[in-house]
């Protein structure tokens, strides 16, 4: 089955935030945000912007009806700087005006005076001080400082990743329409329309029953707009309640990047111990979150980040704690991971630095101590493992002997060019870390032409979570999908969603719309019994008739349909589900809480040129763990993007911020995205068949966001290929590796250029 959506996006029909048609009256939003990352706003004088030609009023926080909070997991995140400013981007006023051009004017006009306090923009320097967002936790199995004195070999490292801009095609945004009794209907680009709906309850003081959110679809998510939507949604419901006229504001793309978070930066120091026969005995990690100004969602990134801090391996005494640290940079948030390649990046650099020091490739420990079924992870849930299934399948099927001798082959020839491979296994949770998310909720309603629309909380972002939801309503009805209409996202249809993210969505709105037709599919199967006097046992839908063991008879789906009307029979219903057998208990740091894990080995190679630092990615050839995939087309094109992603996250997307807390990769021209010659040359995808079991939606397991972490084999391969060209140096473990510092690594001085760039800092 086809995306759903590709006849209306390649005919640019297909609607989205700024297709909305505006209503006559619509007032135009731009934000004037803070120009400095931190320090006490003694002033704001907003009136030479107000008296600006088409200005209708201007915002600023005494103009807020109900609360200026828009936090969710902690209350620490105002809407608009009130006493002090936290970071560059900061919202302080709201112009609104007839036109944007009008509204972006007077944003020139506004004057603060803002007295500047300390900048800390370095996690450690948060950590050292007491900065922290949440108090640090600790997951842990056996005792692995007791263990490291029996270890054969015992290495220790640091390690960082840098952050990642989401980049979605359609920036953030929203419009508030005033509707009657003082309720308001928002369009939201958002991928939480009830973490929205929240959000402007709070700040309007409006019950959530007054206000409306409604989401066709997003041009890209990545976990950016899952709780950073909240704020704009929130400025323009509460310029709609003030104004009682429709307020739109859509960030231009430099605004987006300025004014909110991205992937977060870790910094992480790790000892491993290992055995003769390299089994890693013991594993301590200590990681240092940049959080930003505020929470957002830090705590719960954090957390993943402690699920998957040892990847695919089982390792019977782990230590790892991890701090949230509390900088004056915009609140980090949510992207594609979720935290859990921050984690993976650490035991992956640990490994690597262990097997620098034994002389041997990483692969020869990575293979020795992968999961197997039955095995424990450091919170207490036991695998039900594909990892040695995906490897062996990856290293038969790809000839990794040959890979690797076609690699020394070449770097034997060429002084100037070499080759690096590396191997990237990957074990990733599927679910809500946050018990309580893990649910959802669908309505159904098949009309008397044989017609059905479905409604979910699932919020389609080019995911393709539509399509599948579609398929699961036309395969239990047994109808053509082009009977089937899949709705808006909407709040008053479905109440307290949660977010499209974790990879979850398509099984948990999938799994409720599975409930809701089942249920309508029960009823109409009794009626078919009854018009032909037969057991219900005998009867089956098939290919849009009723089906008498096996036999189609004369009665059709639309005289079925018509049947149970005319019966009074419900041709509705609202299906809720609700993940059975997942717990975690915060107090002991163990539990149940993912409903199956996702598997999966890629085998990258790389060219660099070691002259000017530049590199390629020839291949990535991998065997991935898609259980029994519902839509092939569709999960394959997510781990293509997710790869790419993942790729460029580790190589050329570099988040710039100098001491003072300003963003300097601010545009297109200062952050680079991999574009068509920098994505592999060859991406070849092979699909693990499998028979076990799991709780996906028709077994087809997630594939949102472990594809991205094949790309961390990326970083890992272009380290082999300097090793390669100088078997002297030790290249540290700090993505992306951009070709500045390719070079550095390549001739040793990767330490003196950090070292430099401290200096320099400091003097700044």
């Amino acid at each position: 089955m086809k995306n759903i959506d590709s006849y209306t996006h390649t005919r640019g029909e297909s609607i989205y935030l700024d297709d909305i048609p505006v209503l006559y009256g619509t007032l135009y939003a731009a934000c004037f945000d803070s120009p400095v990352a931190h320090g006490k706003l003694i002033n704001i004088d907003t009136t030479a912007a107000a008296a600006c030609d088409g200005v209708f009023r201007v915002l600023t926080y005494k103009d807020i009806i109900g609360e200026n909070q828009i936090g969710g997991i902690i209350q620490d995140e105002p809407l608009f700087a009130d006493h002090e400013v936290h970071f560059c981007g900061m919202p302080i006023a709201l112009v609104l005006a007839e036109t944007g051009e009008a509204a972006r004017h007077a944003l020139k006009k506004i004057k603060v005076e803002i007295e500047p306090l300390p900048v800390i923009t370095n996690p450690r320097e948060a950590a050292a001080k007491g900065e922290l967002i949440v108090p640090p936790r600790t997951f842990k199995i056996g005792d692995s400082a007791a263990v490291f004195a029996d270890c054969d070999y015992v290495f220790n490292g640091c390690c960082d990743t840098n952050g990642q801009e989401h980049l979605y095609i359609e920036t953030q945004g929203a419009y508030a329409v005033p509707l009657e009794n003082g309720a308001i209907k928002i369009y939201s680009s958002t991928q939480g329309p009830t973490a929205v709906q929240r959000a402007v309850s709070k700040v309007t003081g409006l019950p959530m029953h007054n206000i409306e959110i409604d989401v066709t679809r997003l041009g890209g998510g990545f976990g950016g707009k899952e709780d950073q939507a909240n704020i704009w949604a929130a400025m323009c419901a509460l310029a709609t309640q003030i104004t009682r006229r429709p307020v739109k504001y859509s960030l231009t793309r430099m605004e987006d990047m300025r004014m909110t978070g991205k992937r977060h930066p870790y910094s992480s120091d790790f000892k491993i111990g290992l055995s003769k026969e390299l089994k890693i005995l013991a594993f301590e990690t200590t990681i240092f979150q940049n959080a930003g100004a505020a929470a957002d969602l830090s705590p719960a990134v954090l957390e993943r980040s402690l699920f998957h801090c040892t990847n695919t391996y089982f390792i019977p005494n782990v230590t790892a704690t991890a701090y949230s640290c509390r900088t004056h940079l915009p609140p980090n948030t949510a992207f594609r991971g979720f935290g859990g390649p921050q984690g993976m990046f650490v035991i992956e650099a640990a490994i690597a630095k262990a097997a620098d020091e034994l002389g041997i490739d990483a692969w020869q420990i990575q293979q020795k101590n992968l999961l197997q079924s039955g095995d424990e992870l450091p919170y207490g849930q036991k695998v039900v493992s594909e990892a040695n299934e995906c490897w062996n399948k990856a290293f038969d099927l790809y000839d990794m002997e040959s890979i690797k001798k076609n690699v020394d082959d070449f770097n034997a020839k060429h002084s100037l060019h070499k080759k690096g491979i590396a191997v990237m296994p990957i074990c990733f949770g599927i679910s809500f870390t946050n018990t309580l998310m893990n649910q959802a909720r669908a309505l159904v309603h098949v009309y008397t032409d044989g017609s059905v629309v479905v409604s979910t909380g699932a919020v389609e972002m080019g995911q393709g979570v539509n399509t599948k939801i579609a398929q699961v309503v036309a395969q239990t009805f047994a109808i053509n999908p082009a009977m089937i209409k899949v709705n808006s996202t909407n709040t008053y249809r479905i109440a307290n969603t949660s977010p499209s993210a974790a990879s979850a969505t398509a099984d948990l709105n999938g799994k409720a719309t599975l409930i809701a037709c089942t249920a309508i599919a029960d009823r109409l199967k009794s009626i078919a019994a009854t018009e032909l006097n037969v057991s219900v046992n005998d009867i089956t839908l098939k290919d849009e008739c009723v089906f008498l063991n096996g036999n189609k008879t004369e009665l059709g789906w639309n005289k079925l349909v018509l049947a149970a009307y005319n019966k009074r029979i419900s041709l509705s219903e609202h299906g809720h589900y609700a993940t059975p057998d997942i717990y975690f208990d915060k107090k002991t740091e163990k539990g149940h809480p993912f409903a199956y894990h996702v598997y999966g080995t890629a085998i990258t190679e790389v060219t660099v040129d070691c002259l000017r630092g530049i590199y390629e990615i020839d291949s990535v050839k991998l065997v991935h763990d898609f259980g029994s995939s519902m839509n092939p087309l569709i999960d394959l094109g997510q781990i293509e993007g997710g790869l790419v992603q993942g790729i460029g996250w580790m190589t050329m997307e570099e988040i710039v911020y100098d001491v003072n807390g300003q963003l300097k990769s601010n545009a297109l021209s200062t952050y680079k995205v991999p574009d068509i010659y920098s994505a592999p040359k060859d991406i070849r995808i092979e699909f693990l068949q499998t028979q076990k079991d799991n709780l996906a939606i028709f077994r087809s397991k997630a594939v949102g966001e472990p594809p991205l972490m094949y790309g961390i084999g990326a970083f890992f391969a272009l380290r082999n290929a300097i090793k390669n060209f100088n078997s002297a140096v030790k290249p540290l473990f700090d993505s992306p590796m951009t070709p500045e510092k390719m070079l550095m690594n390549l001739y040793g001085n990767a330490s003196a250029f950090r070292e430099i760039n401290a200096i320099q800092a400091a003097a700044h």
